[in-house]
């Protein structure tokens, strides 16, 4: 017996040096590490089954793994697969990330032999790094889609996003943190989730002829009340009638304020325009906004200006708080305004105007045609290519071209008394305006494409941020001099001209005019 016990101690002894041995063989430096280690026992993926996807970027990513399979671990594909089923929530489409065969493997995952694991595998990998791409840049390029876009992309190296995320403790929340993060993104993700709970709407399409105010009595109320209580801008009713009462002309008022309009309880062709939208359509718009938001620019600057084209309004953030807002007007439709991302750089007081090649022969032409004192009547000089001034009496249609026309200084420059300048190759830039009336109304797409500010001088103050020699008291000083003065923008300012035309505010759903009717299509595209 004591034999036995000592031959069992001495086999024991053998077997554990042995066991080490082993193990620091394993861990050994000369062994290569991949860039990838999966956390349990793994398997080799066929390079050539890697390759029969013709995907560039999934092969480099099996490479850094020696082609090991990558998703042994259930936990990882758990937290991936649910972020590709749930990528509505991001106002992706879950079809193109292959949701249906993903979960057919998964559910199969425990007599999955070596090749099907490898297919699912590859599947798995080649979904999550498209996803990983529409989060950072969108599914559709805006480069490739608008001629008067201009951003940049947002650069991403997927596969080692991929790499970062599987070291991660928590890779449900690095995911998360690819997603946009901006305020406005957050709130059209919210919009969709308000919209997608309301019910199936089948309204028939209202039409009215006259407007129609307070105390009228009009058929048309009836399924406009209804549609005020889809919406929840109205309570619900046991009955309805065609009267419009006071508590319908508040509903209004609310509708329109949501909506950008005059919030006048007059319900006329605007407002009637915004009513006839369904619910598809307004979902519609939401996805097609969030897709924009991937395109912005992930970081803003701690200081920015943005401006939001459809809202008519531009917006000066600090450390994430809204300092000041201010009313603009933007680029009518046969003029856009560009969407585009700069830094400002300078003000300038007292601004000369050089007229435009499309605003000299759509505007300025015709009315020299119509009225030969046009020149003087606007303070517009004239000079040829050598820089001289010509007189307005030699002006002839046919060297109309051949003139450079400057508007001087003043209160009839169309510039205003001052004007904001930052690169950018449309040649647009912020500015006063001697059209201040143009600021009272609700639909302000009045401009040839640069954006007029309403009070520019405040603005600038805050922009110069020099209390001793630019306050407002010193800027009237120059302004009065009627003397073309350009001051250097010290402050590391950027800003974001941008277009968007939903979210929500406080679980209310927000929508502005498509007034560039971009909305629609980019839709169509995104799910075609």
């Amino acid at each position: 017996m004591n034999k036995f016990f000592i031959l069992f101690l001495i086999f024991n002894v053998f077997s554990c040096e042995k066991e080490v041995t082993k193990k620091k063989a394993t861990l050994s430096s000369s062994t290569p590490i991949p860039a990838i280690q999966p956390e349990a026992k793994t398997f080799l993926v066929d390079s050539a089954l890697v390759q029969s996807f013709k995907n560039k970027l999934l092969n480099e990513l099996y490479k850094s793994t020696d082609h090991k399979i990558i998703w042994l671990s259930g936990e990882n594909r758990k937290i991936i697969l649910e972020e590709l089923y749930n990528s509505e929530d991001e106002g992706l489409n879950p079809a193109d990330y292959n949701v249906n065969k993903l979960r057919k493997f998964e559910r199969k995952i425990t007599s999955l032999n070596n090749q099907e694991m490898a297919n699912y595998d590859i599947l798995l990998s080649q979904s999550f790094q498209k996803y990983i791409s529409h989060l950072s840049n969108g599914r559709l390029n805006p480069r490739e889609l608008y001629k008067n876009w201009d951003l940049k992309e947002n650069k991403i190296d997927i596969n080692k996003t991929i790499v970062n995320l599987l070291k991660s403790d928590s890779l449900a929340y690095k995911i998360e943190l690819l997603k946009p993060q901006h305020l406005v993104y957050k709130k059209l993700k919210k919009a969709l989730k308000i919209i997608n709970t309301l019910p199936k709407d089948a309204f028939k399409r209202i039409e009215i002829t006259n407007k129609i105010v307070q105390n009228d009595t009009n058929p048309s109320l009836i399924g406009i009340k209804k549609r005020l209580i889809y919406w929840k801008d109205m309570q619900s009713k046991d009955s309805l009638t065609p009267i419009y009462d006071e508590e319908t002309a508040q509903a209004i008022k609310k509708f329109q304020t949501r909506h950008g309009l005059a919030a006048d309880g007059v319900i006329g062709k605007g407002t009637v325009a915004s009513l006839n939208f369904s619910k598809k359509q307004r979902r519609e718009q939401i996805i097609a906004n969030m897709e924009r938001w991937k395109w912005f620019p992930k970081e803003m600057g701690n200081e920015y200006i943005i401006i939001n084209i459809p809202d008519y309004k531009l917006t000066l953030v600090k450390n994430q708080d809204t300092i000041r807002t201010h009313k603009a007007i933007v680029g009518r439709a046969k003029r856009k305004t560009p969407v585009l991302t700069s830094k400002l750089t300078q003000a300038i007081f007292n601004p000369t105007w050089t007229v435009p090649p499309t605003i000299l022969r759509e505007d300025v032409i015709p009315a020299i045609l119509k009225n030969r004192n046009y020149l003087a009547q606007t303070n517009i000089k004239l000079y040829d290519k050598n820089g001289n001034l010509v007189p307005a009496s030699n002006w002839r249609l046919s060297n109309a071209n051949s003139y450079r026309y400057v508007q001087s200084p003043g209160t009839f420059n169309s510039l205003g008394m001052v004007k904001l300048t930052f690169p950018n190759r449309f040649s647009v830039y912020l500015h006063d305006t001697n059209h201040k009336e143009f600021f009272t109304k609700s639909e302000r797409s009045l401009s040839s494409g640069c954006i007029r500010v309403d009070n520019p001088l405040e603005l600038t103050e805050y922009l110069l941020d020099d209390a001793a020699y630019w306050n407002l008291e010193k800027i009237t000083e120059t302004l009065q001099s009627e003397k073309t003065k350009q001051i250097n923008i010290k402050k590391q300012v950027q800003i974001h001209v941008l277009y968007w035309t939903a979210w929500s505010e406080k679980n209310t759903l927000i929508f502005r005019d498509d007034i560039y009717d971009l909305d629609a299509d980019l839709y169509d595209k995104l799910r075609s």
